[in-house]
């Protein structure tokens, strides 16, 4: 995932979570500190931009300010557009320290938030993420904005860590693109499942299988369990002497701790010898047995086809 930062900010991302992020300023720089707005707008402006982190080739970051006027908000957001007019990027600009409530009423003062960004798709997600991250805070939505800003009035913006998180997931998942036809990172093909489930067993041939069934001094219980679904055994028969027990209640059958286990499956040590038509279903039901604690259970190499093919006794 492409990210880089400048060299005054530190925000590490990872598998699509905000791990740190840049501190806000002690004393956030406010507009009644310059006496002409237009200024104070421009240097903040400057100061976005420079300390704005990139991701997905989108440069996003977060402006706090203890004025709470979204007007000037979007007069930082116009001198932003101005400097960036081929770039694409994704700004947030928050109040950070309005009191919660007005004093002698119980009404609440919402502050402004103004979202501002060079593509009105990224706007609208972070709009709507933001009505997410903070629900029930959320008093009004300026849906209709500008090409460049939205604004939207959430109560109590900025007092606790979780808001400056919030603003920075808000604006990576707003930004950050991922190809429906590409991977998710950290999935894996069923090949790469079936190597893996396999990578446990110690497989059996057919007859190896049918020795262990057949041989009363084998040191623990052994089982052979069928594990097709009825159709198929009906089409194209069974093993003599194996137990019949559906893929879709295989570990619910034979987990000692479950109450609707069978009565056989009373201790973790059992061989228990799965198989399905061909042998792929049954490794990776042996892989999940062994997430139970049944490390003995292994599968048949080629499965039903196999144990026919090798002319062994079925019925």
């Amino acid at each position: 995932m492409p990210f880089s930062t400048a060299a005054s900010s530190t925000v590490a991302l990872e598998h699509q979570h905000i791990q740190s992020f840049p501190t806000s300023p002690t004393n956030p720089r406010t507009f009644s500190d310059v006496r002409d707005s237009e200024e104070a707008a421009q240097s903040i402006a400057l100061r976005m931009i420079t300390n704005a982190c990139t991701v997905d080739g989108v440069r996003i970051g977060i402006h706090y300010s203890k004025e709470d006027d979204s007007d000037c908000f979007r007069l930082v957001a116009s001198h932003i557009s101005t400097c960036l007019p081929l770039s694409p990027y994704l700004f947030i600009i928050a109040t950070t320290s309005v009191s919660p409530t007005i004093s002698g009423s119980d009404a609440c003062v919402s502050d402004a938030l103004v979202i501002c960004g060079s593509d009105e798709d990224d706007m609208q997600r972070a709009v709507l993420l933001a009505s997410s991250k903070f629900p029930g805070r959320v008093d009004a939505v300026n849906n209709k904005g500008t090409l460049i800003a939205q604004a939207a009035s959430i109560r109590q913006i900025g007092s606790s860590t979780y808001h400056e998180a919030a603003l920075w997931d808000i604006l990576f998942n707003s930004v950050h693109t991922h190809n429906p036809h590409s991977p998710p990172p950290g999935s894996r093909s069923i090949d790469q499942i079936l190597s893996d489930a396999r990578a446990k067993l110690e497989r059996m041939t057919p007859q190896q299988a049918y020795d262990a069934l057949h041989d009363p001094t084998y040191p623990v219980p052994v089982f052979l369990v069928d594990i097709r679904p009825a159709a198929e055994r009906d089409r194209e028969g069974e093993i003599h002497g194996s137990l019949i027990v559906e893929r879709n209640v295989l570990e619910w059958r034979f987990d000692p701790r479950c109450e609707v286990r069978l009565t056989i499956a009373d201790r973790y040590d059992s061989k228990i010898i799965l198989f399905c038509r061909e042998g792929y279903t049954s490794s990776l039901a042996a892989a999940s047995l062994h997430e139970l604690g049944l490390l003995n259970t292994t599968d048949i190499v080629g499965g039903y086809d196999a144990w026919i093919a090798a002319g062994l006794p079925c019925q």
